[in-house]
Order: structure tokens, then sequence, then C-alpha cells
């Protein structure tokens, strides 16, 4: 049963059947989180490193800033049972799409964020495929923990 999570998004399960999956990451970030004991995962897909940008739109949906998106799905993965020294965490996105200049760095500036949260939470990144130029699209495989990225075609396990 494929979960879809769409920009600006999470979403979180401990259904074996479940298959978290998220499309079109760009310069967006998305991040599994997986506690192989407990079972439980989740995923999101980030849009723009800080909500200080527009506070009521932080309030109003925290998943759209990697800042607050990412503190949200480590709060509602720990309410499902996950604990946090147990999570594995992997990452993809944050590509220079649309941004060839490099005028804003959209994608080098959500991963830098990114890190610096899970940083904050002693979570350490466990794989990541990140960078470039490419769109991807992430699964979680809630059964296993397994997280694998398609881009450009190809499918690879993370």
């Amino acid at each position: 049963m494929e979960l879809i999570v769409g920009i600006g998004e999470m979403a979180t399960s401990d259904d074996p059947r479940a298959v978290l999956v998220t499309y079109s990451l760009g310069s967006c970030v998305g991040l599994t989180l997986y506690d192989p004991v407990s079972r439980v995962g989740g995923l999101i897909h980030c849009m723009l490193p800080l909500s200080k940008i527009d506070p009521d739109k932080a309030k109003e949906n925290p998943a759209r800033f990697t800042d607050t998106g990412v503190v949200c799905l480590l709060q509602a993965l720990l309410a499902q049972g996950a604990e946090r020294k147990r999570l594995i965490a992997k990452v993809a996105g944050a590509a220079k799409l649309l941004d060839q200049k490099g005028m804003f760095k959209i994608g080098e500036r959500n991963y830098a964020v990114l890190r610096k949260v899970l940083w904050k939470n002693n979570i350490l990144i466990e794989a990541e495929d990140v960078g470039g130029t490419a769109a991807r699209t992430m699964y979680l495989h809630v059964d296993s923990g397994s997280t694998s990225i398609k881009s450009n075609g190809q499918k690879v396990s993370l």
C-alpha cells in the first residue's frame, strides 16, 4: 500500500504493508527515519530551509520548512514508539534545480539545516543521495526499513 507524501508534507507508519513515497525531490530535501525495533518509519519532503521567512505558514504547515518539519517528524515517530537512539536516517534531494548560477542555493541550505537539526538530536545520517542536478523519488518500505531512490530511470538502495 503506497502512501504518497507531497511537497511540504510528511507521513509516518507502523503498517508493514506501507511504502511511503515522495516524488520530485529537486532542491527540496527528503528524509526517512526508521526504528528497526519498533518498526515505525517516517518520510518528510521539506521545501524551504528556514521557517523564519514565514512564521504563519510554518505554524500552518511545519513540514514545509526543514527546521520545523524535521522536528515535527521526529516528534511524531517518538509518539508512535520509536526511540531516538535507534533511528536510522537517510537523505535525498538538495539538488541545484532552476538555480544554475547558485544565487539562492536552496538545496544546499536545505541540506545544511537538515544536518544541523539531526546533529542537535544526536541522529547521524546513514546514507544519502544529495546534490547534483537530477530530481529524485524516494521510497521507504516500512516492513524492512529499506530506503531507495529512483532518478533518471534507475532505482538504487540507500
